[in-house]
This record gives structure tokens, sequence and C-alpha cells, in this order.
């Protein structure tokens, strides 16, 4: 636990509370725990827009508790607004944050967290900071965004990335595009849909570190102002009991959390992040532990894009304890919550599953989870592919190779060219070190979804998907080319087995020539690495252990 700030009886603390006056704080305000807020407010993330005036909802908790609050930001990025060239500062703006969080807060010496964050990176950048600090620690998110209502309709953000497809196929024309682009966005708030980062906001409630209902109300609800209030006078107990995070997100908690992710048809990406947070933790997670715990559970949910259910409807029909409550069988009831109590206390009179948007185990959506790792002559250390947004048909395709080495490349391709039924495209050199930054290729993969193509043609790489991706869509893939993966050595018309119930991934090219290749060496792109890309390319790790740079 950090030390207690600025006692008026010690000198050598006269300098801190010196500056601290300067700042307004009063002599007995020093003495109170000092909690950090640490805000990720910015106006030009959707998600994270709302946030301003939570914080000071969150401060109005803490002083109401008989705490100090001591506001500070870090970065926001949103994937959806950073796609393309953006987005090779998106993953590495996780570690950037952790790292900047402990540094602060380190630095000022506070005893205390409330981390307010929505978003991709945001919110396992923080949890890998709560690890690495293990003070009292709590999160609240902003809330989801209003869905777009168009007749009998409800659209949400992965819709508009479908409909470049519709667009491109000329299914809809320009003005009917523009209209779409206005309207399907209609407030701030996190996209409603099952992405990454309502997959992370509700896994933090799933394993104990946030409230109920954070993740799924509407932002606007005037709940969502109690429960801010709420999260700062408990912040404040927390500190004074010095719970540290570590006492709450225990090996039982991450096990919940990603048995709920899995139950909940969550995001790929929360494959990466959990074993980054595992690291930090200092539990042993990889990826074939993770993958089993996952497979332990079954699929009673699911999203949007993979179903019509947006978050409203979530949050309608009982949210995260309605869904945890379903699969109580599976968990560790006995985890503690931060807010208080036990899981199994918290579950006790949950309503049963509605049987439309929640299922009950006994009538799951599929078994065995919602992620399927691959492995094979074109991943020796696992590739990841979402199963339950797979159709049916593909879950078995073997086809010819289309190679790119860039995600422009295939955005070139799928704008412009024609895309034969049944290949395989290989988008390569957009892992960690190779993009660099393992960007994430959801509009090519919303493309293949709006050009009707996700039901005939997949897509493989060793770059990331949203959490929003459906189809035939196979990332991760380690080691990555950049590293001299097997992904490397692929050549056009090769054929590739992609076998999900299998977990499978094959090249399917003789052994002797495979070594032939290999053997010849390959010549890797053109991908420029400027500032903290060079860095971050010098020192990140593989996607099958989280892609950890710091």
């Amino acid at each position: 636990m950090a030390k207690q700030r600025g006692q008026a009886g010690d000198i050598t603390e006269a300098y801190y509370r010196g500056l601290m006056h300067s700042v307004g704080y009063r002599a007995a305000d020093l003495d109170k725990p000092q909690i950090a807020v640490v805000n990720s407010f910015t106006e030009v993330n959707p998600g994270h827009q709302p946030l301003k005036e939570l914080a000071g909802r969150v401060k109005e908790g803490i002083w109401a508790g008989g705490g100090s609050p001591g506001e500070f930001s870090v970065p926001a990025p949103c994937d959806g607004v950073a796609q393309g060239p953006g987005q090779h500062y998106i993953l590495p703006q996780r570690d950037l944050i952790a790292a900047s969080i402990e540094a602060m807060v380190a630095a000022h010496g506070f005893q205390g967290l409330v981390m307010l964050c929505s978003c991709d990176k945001i919110i396992p950048g923080m949890l890998m900071a709560a690890a690495r600090l293990d003070l009292p620690t709590l999160f609240l998110t902003a809330g989801a965004m209003l869905p777009c209502r168009l007749g009998e309709r409800s659209l949400v953000t992965s819709d508009l990335k479908e409909a470049i497809g519709k667009r491109r196929n000329e299914e809809i024309d320009q003005d009917t595009f523009l209209e779409w682009q206005e309207r399907f966005c209609p407030t701030a708030g996190t996209c409603s849909m099952m992405g990454t980062a309502n997959t992370m906001g509700c896994f933090l409630e799933a394993a104990g570190v946030a409230p109920f209902g954070s993740a799924t109300m509407l932002t606007f609800a005037s709940a969502k102002v109690r429960q801010a209030r709420d999260v700062g006078e408990r912040i404040v107990e927390l500190t004074r009991q010095e719970t540290g995070f570590k006492q709450i997100m225990s090996r039982p908690a991450l096990e919940n959390g990603i048995k709920y992710v899995s139950a909940s048809g969550g995001s790929t990406n929360a494959v990466l992040h959990l074993m980054a947070l595992a690291s930090y933790l200092g539990i042993d997670m990889d990826l074939a532990a993770l993958e089993a715990l996952q497979a332990s559970v079954p699929v009673v949910a699911k999203f949007k894009p993979s179903s019509t259910f947006n978050l409203e409807d979530y949050h309608e029909a009982g949210g995260v304890p309605a869904l945890l409550a379903a699969i109580s069988d599976h968990l560790d009831l006995t985890a503690p919550l931060a807010m208080g109590g036990s899981l199994g206390q918290a579950l006790q009179g949950v309503p049963a599953p509605d049987g439309q948007v929640i299922h009950a185990a006994d009538d799951a959506l599929a078994t065995e989870g919602c992620f399927a790792v691959l492995r094979g002559s074109l991943a020796p250390q696992g590739a990841v592919v979402k199963k339950t947004g797979v159709e049916p048909a593909m879950l078995k395709h073997t086809g010819p190779a289309v190679v790119f080495d860039s995600e422009e490349e295939v955005r070139d391709f799928l704008l412009n060219r024609e895309v034969k039924p049944g290949s395989v495209l290989v988008v390569r050199h957009e892992g960690p070190r190779g993009g660099p930054g393992m960007r994430e290729l959801s509009i090519p993969a919303a493309m293949l979804v709006g050009m009707g193509l996700h039901t005939s043609v997949a897509m493989i790489t060793d770059g990331r998907f949203s959490g929003a991706t459906r189809g035939p869509c196979v990332g991760h893939i380690c080691p990555e080319a950049w590293q001299g993966g097997p992904l490397a050595f692929v050549k056009d018309g090769d054929r590739i087995e992609i076998d999900v119930p299998g977990g499978k991934l094959n090249l399917l090219v003789p052994e002797a020539e495979l070594n032939e290749r290999t053997a010849a060496g390959f010549t890797r792109p053109d991908h420029p690495a400027p500032g903290v890309l060079g860095a971050y390319r010098k020192g990140v790790g593989g996607a099958e252990t989280g892609a950890i740079w710091l």
C-alpha cells in the first residue's frame, strides 16, 4: 500500500502540502484518504465524452465518503476513428496508458483509485495498471450509446461498417449511405454491440471490480449519476480497509470473468487483453489455459453483430447479473465483489433467463464457449477465431490463398477487384511487430459481410479483428510473419485449410517445398515504424502471450 501522504506533523511533507494548497486543497483535505480519479475523458471518442461530467459525480461521492479526490487524465483513442493508418497507434496505447497511470499514481502517492473508462484499449490498460499498483481500485464505464431506430430495425455501429460493403456493391445509393452515417450513432456512449469495449466493460462487472449495470445501462440514464456517487463513496471505504486490487481480482475472479466473456459471445480481443492482465497479476495463464476455461461454459447470449440484440436489449433483460446467474454452476460464487459481498450473494434472487436475449444453460446457443484456438502448420503457436460468429457452412473451409502484405492492399482489392468465392484472403505483416501495432482489420471484415461474401470467403491474419467482427475471420496467427512465421511463406494459390471444430489452420503445401521456401528466406515489406512505433516494434511480445510491451 502507498503510505499516507501529507500528515501535518511530518515536517518533510511541507513541500508536498504547500504545492497541494496552491491548487486549492485545505489542510484537512490532505489528511483524508487521497483518491485518484483517473479520467479518460476526450471530446473525440463517443464512449469517453460522457466521462467529463461523470468524474464530477464520482468526486462528489468521494467527498461525501470522507476522502479527497484528485483527477488526472490519460489518452483514450477510439478504434473506430483510428481505422487505417491510425490503427498502428491503438494497441501500443494500451501499454502506454498502463505505464502512465502507474507512474502518476506512484509519484503522487495516491492511496485508492477510481478508473473512468469505456473503450477497447483503455479498459485493458487501466486493468494492467491496477494490477501493477495493487491499490484499492474501482472501475466505472460511461454506459451504452442509444441504438438507432430505423423503422422496425435497431441499428448500431457494426451495421454502419457493413454498410460500406453494401455501398460498394451498390445495394444502397449514396444518399442513403450518407443518411446512415449521420443516424447510426445517435448519442455518445459505447457502441451498442458486443465489441471489445462492451466485452471488457462487462468483464469488469463479472470479475467484481465495477458495479453491476455500469456497462449496459444507457449513458444518459439518471441511474448512472447515482452509480457514480456510490462508486465514489465505496472507494473511500475500500481504501480505509486497505483492500488491494489483487484481493478482488484473484484467480477465481479472473476465471469467472473469462467464462463470462465466452458465455456472452465476447470479442476475440479479450483473449489478448486477459492474457496480458493475467501476466500483470502474476497468474499463470497461457493460451491453452484460457482456451480450456472459455470452452468450459455454454454460450447463452449473442449480441450485435452476431444477433439482432443490442446492449439496451441486454440491460433490459437483466444484463451481466442475469447472464452470470444462467451459468452460475460454472462459476466460483465465493469470489468477492469490490462493491461488497460475494458473487453468490449478489446473484441471489436474480430472475431466470428470459429465453430470448439470455438463454438458460440447458438451452444454450452453443456449447464449449464462443472462441476457438486453431493450431497447425500456419499457426504453430495458435490463432483465434470467434466461432459463434461464423456461418455453419464456413466452419470448415479449404480454398486458394490470395496474399496481401498490408491492410491497405486488401482494402484496395475489396474495393476494386473481383473477389472469387471460395478464396482465403491472407493479410500478413500486420502483427504486433510487423504492423507495427497489430492493427484491427474490422473494415475489410465488415466489407466481406456487406458484400455477402462471408458465406464463401475467409480471411486470416497475424493482425486483429474487431469484437464486432463476424464471419470466417481468423486472427492473432502466431508466430507473426514479420518474425518469420509460416504466414510469411504463403504464396498466391496455395491451398489453406481452416477447420474450426477440429482446431486446425494448415498450409496444404508439401513439407519439402515449405522447407525450401523457408530456407530461401523472405523479404519484409516497407512498414515504417517512426517514433514510438519504433520502440514498440523493438520491445513488444507476441500475441500468444498478450502482446505485452511495457
